[in-house]
């Protein structure tokens, strides 16, 4: 299976969402690796300590169950569930559980992680309940999906020979910073910030005067990298996810402070200040 990041710091994100909207003592989870083990790694909520670190095979338990059947899965009660195996019944008596709900991570097709609520008694699991679990499920499969887009595009502009700014791969080079922009807006704060430095160091490439550079915000950068590719105010308000009218209004301010009297004119100032790559 291939993977581009590191899952653990999103899922334990979401683990402690989960806990604070759902009231549940207890939710962990781990990813699942290329011979489809899951690895309990991630915890929001104390334990006694024997599910730290466990590996679930492919199959067996909840969790392995989970990756099999690439549905959520509620148990009443786990030592006494009729719908799994009971390979590791010794480390949830350990843990004091007994109603659980796994539900799959799912990206791009594969079962990337498996997220677990769990309560310390055998009351059944409402339905808000896994609902809840199950929609921060879906919200970390579309924040994996672009946290990978965002690496792959970054490792595909490393191989760039920069060079001549009026060579053919400056466009590829210039697409990609647009994309990343976009993309970037889906992405948790820290992870957000993190990108927004890589554009930041990709738009300082070519001649520069940034000193004399004005003080265009994240939103008028992106609207400016979206229109030096050439899309249209429709296609930018639809990929940065804005009314027509904002993007028309972005636009605007960028333009003068820059002192443009065109949209293109706009983004070859901004290129030339070393606000655009």
């Amino acid at each position: 299976m291939y993977r581009t990041t590191d899952d653990r710091p999103q899922i334990q994100r979401t683990l402690t969402r989960i806990q604070e909207t759902t009231g549940l003592p207890l939710a962990f989870g781990g990813v699942v690796d290329s011979g489809r083990q899951t690895r309990l790694t991630q915890f929001a909520g104390p334990i006694a300590g024997p599910l730290r670190g466990v590996r679930l095979d492919y199959g067996r338990g909840l969790g392995g169950k989970v990756v099999v059947l690439r549905r959520p899965v509620v148990l009443n009660d786990y030592v006494t569930a009729e719908a799994i195996s009971h390979h590791y019944d010794h480390i949830i008596r350990a843990e004091g559980l007994h109603a659980m709900v796994a539900v799959p991570v799912i990206v791009r097709r594969v079962v990337r992680a498996v997220l677990y609520g769990a309560l310390r008694s055998a009351l059944p699991i409402g339905d808000r309940v896994v609902q809840s679990v199950m929609e921060s499920a879906r919200d970390l499969e579309q924040s994996l999906a672009v946290q990978d887009e965002v690496a792959l595009r970054i490792k595909a502009l490393e191989k760039y020979d920069v060079g001549d700014p009026a060579r053919p791969q400056w466009e590829s080079l210039r697409e990609a910073y647009a994309e990343l922009r976009v993309v970037a807006n889906g992405l948790p704060d820290d992870e957000r910030q993190r990108v927004l430095q890589v554009c930041d160091r990709l738009s300082t490439l070519g001649e520069r005067a940034r000193d004399k550079a004005p003080n265009l915000s994240a939103r008028e950068v992106d609207v400016l990298a979206c229109v030096a590719l050439g899309w249209t105010n429709d296609q930018v308000a639809h990929d940065l996810g804005l009314s027509k009218e904002t993007v028309k209004s972005y636009l605007r301010t960028a333009m003068r402070k820059l002192h443009a009297r065109s949209r293109m004119e706009a983004v070859v100032t901004a290129r030339r200040l070393g606000l655009l790559p």
